[in-house]
């Protein structure tokens, strides 16, 4: 059996993280209702206003604060960053260059090296 792909909805939670949001920033009206996949490709192709703010200016969620300073999820949590940052805060810390920043950087940065390896290695085989 073929399922409509007009019919298939999801949480908001779940379309919020796909379009790379904060749920809790998100307009009440999309946090109170479902949304379907028509709707979310309907998101991602032409964002309204709301959306194109959020994404711009945050708060952003913690995968997008992570990819923007450049480090992992598990680094912002040794430094303790937990709570959604805007893109001012996340300028002034680039700016401030933590000790904390560099070193999860560093982590970051041989983490991918290794994985890279990994996969040069696996390829080879």
């Amino acid at each position: 059996m073929t399922r409509q792909r007009s019919t298939q909805t999801m949480k908001p939670a779940t379309a919020a993280k796909k379009l790379g949001v904060h749920l809790e920033a998100t307009p009440e009206e999309f946090r109170d209702g479902v949304v379907s996949r028509d709707e979310l490709d309907a998101l991602q192709a032409d964002p309204p206003e709301w959306l194109r703010e959020l994404r711009r200016d945050g708060p952003h969620p913690r995968p997008v604060v992570a990819d923007r300073l450049g480090v992992s999820i598990s680094g912002l949590a040794r430094a303790e960053i937990t709570e959604p940052l805007t893109t001012a805060q996340i300028a002034a810390i680039k700016e401030e260059q933590p000790e904390w920043l560099r070193r999860e950087r560093n982590t970051r940065a041989e983490a991918q090296r290794a994985e890279a390896k990994l996969a040069a290695e696996r390829s080879a085989q």
